[in-house]
């Protein structure tokens, strides 16, 4: 399933909050900081429901919604397309690309450093 990024972020809206929420509560979530109109919101919300991304349950004369799709999910997928797409699959040239590009910080040197011997540990 493929998520737009103008649905991701109505998707980060209800991932952020527990439970069901309502449209006008996703809509004061995203709107304002979007220029985005309450119809734009819900015709968002439709295509997630089709996608079924999200569900809908009645509550009186309005709609709830909540997450199906896991934010875990989502970004494992995301960042799988990513790395096909740009890297060949291989995370290598990504830390690489950063590396020479956006020059790593040491905090995030030692935090590679700890995932990476963390994995030969599990290994």
């Amino acid at each position: 399933m493929r998520i737009s990024e103008a649905e991701s972020i109505v998707m980060e809206a209800l991932w952020r909050h527990e439970g069901a929420q309502s449209a006008e509560d996703i809509v004061a979530a995203t709107a304002a900081a979007q220029g985005w109109q309450e119809a734009t919101v819900k015709t968002l919300l439709n295509r997630l429901l089709k996608k079924r991304a999200i569900a809908a349950e009645r509550d009186g004369r309005r709609y709830l919604y909540r997450a199906l799709l896991k934010r875990a999910d989502y970004v494992h997928v995301e960042s799988k397309s990513l790395l096909d797409r740009l890297y060949g699959g291989r995370i290598a040239p990504l830390v690489a690309h950063f590396s020479e590009r956006s020059k790593l910080s040491k905090k995030d040197i030692a935090e590679i450093r700890a995932l990476i011997e963390e994995i030969e540990r599990g290994r």
